[in-house]
């Protein structure tokens, strides 16, 4: 087919990639505009534009697809269908419906749970025990159109968003060229039932609350690694928890029950077993206590 690619963050690559594998034509890619990005602050392609111009492929960053050019410009590709991935960009009405085929999106999750921003680290967070991606055909509403296809994942207490992330992106890619590959593209309107919204991260979010049972604040914790990173202060020190494991011991919420990075919660505690501190990479336990020591009663705030 000849197709629109729309997308911006890594996740969307892998999209792209195995869209150009399978033999699609990719008439041009649309994602955010460059944005400053590092210590230089250095104005900053997305990943999505980055690796289509590595192809050569043609490029477009409008900061708006509302107006009557950007949408005579667009319908002008002449496109069999759009594909969709974490772009960024409401489409209007008349983005929809150029296509021959219509927009279809990627989207993490099993809908209509989690529509919205952030399906992969808000599943987590509440404890769900699955996932998955579904490809939709684009309505106006937010992600709101009929399913066409859907794969599952499994979310185990091990699991955080990093991770997810990057499986959910291969399921994505693979169903998306199983969705165009069909002959007759049959897809179910959604249902409202179960409906719930992923909201944007905040940063106020990250804060690690220890009075929480250990299974909620390591979903909590596992939910934002290694993106932005859930912390807590220890003394003067700002530490990341990328990864912990809950442990049935009793000790007050925010202490450390022992040297070795045990920390209570409300209900049982949570070993503490990949950590950062501000200006340093991520170590282990053993690494990190040999160059920051936690002795029993450091309070975690």
């Amino acid at each position: 087919m000849k197709l629109v690619f729309m997308g911006t963050p890594e996740f969307a690559v892998a999209t792209l990639k195995v869209l150009m594998a399978a033999g699609h034509e990719i008439a041009c890619v649309y994602s955010q505009p460059p944005r400053p990005a590092g210590r230089g602050q250095k104005s900053t392609p997305s990943p999505a534009h980055a690796h289509a111009a590595s192809q050569g492929i043609e490029v477009r960053t409008p900061t708006s697809l509302r107006e009557a050019e950007a949408q005579r410009m667009f319908a002008a590709l002449d496109a069999d269908a759009a594909v969709v991935v974490a772009y960024g960009l409401l489409l209007p009405r008349a983005i929809l419906d150029a296509p021959r085929l219509g927009c279809f999106n990627v989207h993490a999750s099993l809908l209509p749970r989690w529509r919205g921003a952030a399906p992969i680290q808000r599943a987590i967070m509440a404890g769900d025990t699955e996932t998955g991606v579904c490809i939709m055909r684009m309505a106006e509403g937010l992600d709101t159109g009929p399913v066409c296809m859907t794969g599952r994942i499994g979310i185990s207490p091990e699991t955080t968003a990093g991770r997810l992330h990057d499986e959910l992106a291969e399921l994505g890619a693979k169903l998306m060229v199983e969705t165009l590959a069909q002959p007759s593209l049959q897809c179910t309107d959604q249902s409202s039932l179960g409906a719930t919204y992923a909201k944007k991260i905040e940063k106020a979010e990250a804060h690690i609350d220890f009075s929480k049972s250990a299974p909620e604040a390591r979903n909590h914790i596992h939910g934002l690694s290694p993106v932005p990173g859930a912390w807590a202060r220890v003394g003067d020190a700002r530490i990341k928890i990328l990864n912990c494991e809950v442990v049935e011991r009793a000790g007050v919420a925010g202490i450390a029950l022992d040297d070795e990075l045990v920390v209570g919660c409300g209900v049982h505690a949570l070993k503490l077993t990949r950590l950062q501190r501000e200006g340093k990479g991520a170590m282990d336990a053993a690494e990190f206590l040999r160059g920051f020591p936690v002795p029993a009663g450091s309070r975690f705030t």
